[in-house]
């Protein structure tokens, strides 16, 4: 550990490499889907212990899987200008403290969920962080189907604040469920279509890999938008949320679903990737505070 402080470069922190290891903001998107989750399952009243539990259980394994993930995939990362700066390729923090620091954070969690939410939200945390690492991250470099594989860990998080809340799955949970794993795949799409040399210098298997024009990849996001668009619509056909929400959705789904047409039509243009990445960015949030001020 001293000999990796000692290389560590002087504008680099111990805490800024511990951020980037966890993907501090990756983490906080998970923990927003969570609060969202939550605030969606509570029936009656608010407990601000279970949502701080909620919290803090959904934080620590997020960043557990995040650090697991890098310390699986550091000699790949470290073949990649996106990541090769990240603290275990550029060989500012040893693979053992990152190991130890995914498993410590990630049992972390799923205990914080089981002690003070309930076993069911802990056992997603737990199926999360699992299938995330033991699933996802190593078919990156076999399946070009890595990513619709991906998007199940990365929709759980919603489904966890949720049963913290409710203690139960229900048709409604699933529903916020299928949204987030609709969501991600044009957000995906866009940054594999960004990164493809990346992506392939490091022999991860994308849907861009073999898609010269982008076609193919701007064909799918534009799919998994319009579905997504309709998915995001059922609350207010089955679940009792407001004509505010119904038409809310309707105009950000068809925003967002334009901009997947613009880049799917784009031939592979850049500009229209990197409108298409922002706009998932964008859409998530006001989405999910739509559903939660119709709720």
């Amino acid at each position: 550990m001293k000999a990796a402080a000692q290389s560590r470069p002087r504008t680099t922190s111990a805490l800024s490499d511990l951020a980037d290891l966890v993907k501090a903001r990756l983490s906080l998107l998970t923990v927003v889907t969570a609060m969202a989750g939550f605030a969606l399952g509570v029936k009656d009243s608010w407990s601000w212990l279970l949502l701080a539990a909620t919290v803090a259980g959904t934080a620590l394994s997020a960043a557990g899987a995040a650090a697991l993930n890098q310390w699986w995939e550091r000699e790949f990362d470290a073949r990649m200008k996106r990541t090769r700066e990240r603290p275990l390729p550029a060989g500012r923090m040893a693979a053992s403290d990152a190991l130890l620091t995914g498993v410590g954070l990630s049992l972390s969690g799923v205990l914080c969920l089981a002690l003070f939410a309930n076993v069911l939200a802990a056992a997603l945390a737990a199926a999360t962080i699992a299938s995330y690492i033991f699933v996802y991250t190593p078919l990156k470099r076999v399946t070009t189907l890595n990513t619709i594989v991906g998007a199940v860990p990365g929709a759980l998080p919603p489904l966890i604040g949720w049963t913290a809340a409710r203690g139960s799955i229900n048709a409604e949970g699933v529903t916020l469920f299928a949204i987030l794993f609709l969501w991600q795949m044009p957000h995906f799409l866009a940054i594999a279509w960004l990164y493809r040399s990346d992506y392939a210098q490091a022999g991860f298997r994308m849907l861009s890999e073999n898609d010269e024009s982008g076609a193919v990849t701007g064909r799918q996001a534009f799919i998994y938008a319009l579905a997504l668009l309709a998915v995001s619509l059922l609350p207010s056909v089955f679940f009792g949320y407001s004509a505010l929400y119904f038409y809310g959705a309707l105009l950000l789904g068809a925003g967002f679903a334009s901009v997947a047409a613009n880049f799917a039509v784009s031939g592979g243009s850049v500009p229209a990737a990197r409108w298409l990445f922002l706009a998932s960015i964008a859409y998530l949030p006001f989405l999910l505070a739509l559903m939660v001020l119709a709720r």
